[in-house]
């Protein structure tokens, strides 16, 4: 990549030069590119509606979607959208200074969910389900009305192996956030681009940036979530054995329904003797090894 002033995206502009950083760009790339292409993310003349919710992650997700845009590598329109949620303090003129700085084509929707969630969610609980089910409502309808045909997310590696464990430890339930999927209405996809990239990636990224980062104090103020606890767990697997997470991250990738327990994806009654295992008649399994 080149980092001449005429030939990089504004919000490349003042990279840092030193090989520890473009190591580390060409990482993110690298991990974009696959996950977009791997799950079939894009349409022609596509239109995506990228949030951005002021964080690293999501600072992370425009970057690298513009980088690739920039370079021929992503046939889409890319459109920010930040939702101010009425949250007290927020700081409303930081996105839309950086967004027109970048020259960045955004749109900033106000909605006050804060008060919905204060008001609804019982004193000890936390905010997070219902939060999220308001902010996705609202962007599913910006995206309606922008023409995009799809909502783009910026939930890393790391937020997909939680949510893993998060249903495994109190859902009861082997599920995550996948990387594409539809709407209940079947009208916008949610893409998660950043699948394939470390939370840590995110975080050293946007501090070599020195993008200005806007804190959820919605959620981050609540002590106990069950998010943080499962995080706990994995850091501690991650300090004991590096690299613990990309091994957990590439087993979501190589499902065996045959090994498993769900009769709903194998059919263990209709197991025959002579017949190759994963290929019984009347199953449509795809080969995920």
């Amino acid at each position: 990549m080149l980092d001449d002033a005429n030939d990089i995206h504004a919000l490349f502009h003042g990279a840092p030069k030193s090989t520890e950083f473009k190591k580390l760009r060409k990482r993110i790339v690298q991990n974009v590119r696959e996950a977009v292409e791997s799950y079939g993310m894009v349409e022609p003349g596509a239109r995506w509606l990228v949030c951005l919710s002021g964080g690293k992650d999501s600072y992370t997700l425009l970057a690298i979607l513009h980088e690739l845009k920039w370079r021929g590598l992503l046939p889409v329109d890319l459109l920010a959208c930040n939702l101010d949620q009425g949250q007290p303090g927020f700081p409303a003129t930081v996105l839309p200074e950086f967004l027109e700085k970048m020259g960045v084509p955004h749109r900033i929707e106000y909605q006050d969910t804060y008060s919905v969630v204060v008001d609804k969610v019982p004193a000890g609980r936390t905010y997070c389900a219902l939060c999220s089910r308001l902010r996705r409502g609202h962007l599913y309808r910006i995206a309606r009305e922008e023409g995009c045909s799809a909502v783009v997310l910026g939930h890393h590696r790391d937020d997909i192996l939680e949510t893993f464990f998060m249903n495994l430890f109190h859902g009861g339930r082997l599920a995550t956030m996948p990387p594409k999927l539809l709407n209940e209405e079947g009208d916008v996809f949610v893409y998660r681009p950043l699948a394939h990239v470390a939370e840590a990636d995110c975080d050293r990224f946007v501090r070599a940036m020195g993008y200005p980062i806007i804190p959820c104090d919605l959620c981050g103020s609540q002590d106990g979530l069950q998010r943080q606890q499962v995080k706990q767990i994995l850091d501690g697997w991650e300090a004991n054995s590096p690299g613990r997470r990309q091994v957990m991250f590439r087993a979501l990738m190589n499902a065996r329904p045959s090994h498993l327990l769900d009769p709903k994806l194998f059919d263990f009654a209709g197991l025959a003797r002579g017949a190759p295992e994963d290929r019984q008649p009347g199953l449509d399994i795809p080969d995920l090894r």
